[in-house]
């Protein structure tokens, strides 16, 4: 029996176009490539992970479900093991910001690849890397799960190299503000670091602005 995705993996799976060669980074389980082979959306996957312990879960899901002629498993640390020509959508999900931009930015050959993020922390710094190296961010949106709220989001390469702000970086392309729940952490996260003596006025009036709106 397919096992079923939570509300923050369904709204990674749902970016990704039906006919993908995906790979997952940080697969874990792997139930983002069992689940979109067995829906029939992709035509194959690799499923990677730096740890072999997750990885051992992820091949007896794999084997369980019978997917084994769709799905490769690889011990990987980050993109290093995977290579150009065997994909064209690259998703990361479950990682901090800054960890995902690591990973993108050790990889020769992105440019050319759909990339679906799913940030669990400083999704601003994923969606900095995305801008900083002329990508266009795509679909953006906040997905509640259980007691949490999660950035997920997709680019493509444009060769856009405009000056983007820091508003751009925290809020990017988000058009459904009304998880305002999420949007008042935030606002109290970039007040804290205000503090600080860093300049986030920009941002902060940009947030509010969006939570005055939907309230």
């Amino acid at each position: 029996m397919m096992h079923k995705l939570s509300e923050r993996l369904s709204a990674v799976a749902s970016l990704v176009k039906k006919g993908s060669r995906i790979v997952d980074v940080g697969t874990d389980h792997g139930y983002i490539p069992v689940f979109l082979v067995k829906s029939g959306v992709i035509k194959s996957a690799i499923a990677c992970d730096i740890n072999s312990d997750p990885l051992s879960s992820c091949i007896r899901l794999i084997e369980s479900e019978g997917v084994e002629d769709k799905i490769s498993p690889r011990l990987s640390n980050g993109l290093e093991n995977v290579y150009d020509n065997e994909i064209d959508t690259i998703i990361i999900a479950g990682m901090g910001g800054e960890l995902i931009a690591e990973i993108l930015s050790n990889c020769s050959y992105i440019s050319d690849k759909h990339i679906i993020l799913n940030p669990m922390t400083h999704p601003e710094a994923a969606r900095r890397f995305l801008y900083d190296n002329g990508f266009e961010i795509d679909n953006d949106f906040i997905v509640k799960d259980g007691k949490h709220y999660y950035s997920v989001f997709d680019a493509h390469y444009t060769g856009n190299f405009s000056k983007k702000s820091l508003t751009d970086y925290f809020l990017g392309n988000i058009k459904d503000f009304t998880q305002t729940e999420y949007f008042t952490h935030l606002l109290n996260y970039l007040n804290q670091k205000a503090k600080s003596g860093a300049d986030y006025s920009d941002v902060i009036t940009a947030v509010e602005k969006k939570i005055y709106d939907n309230c």
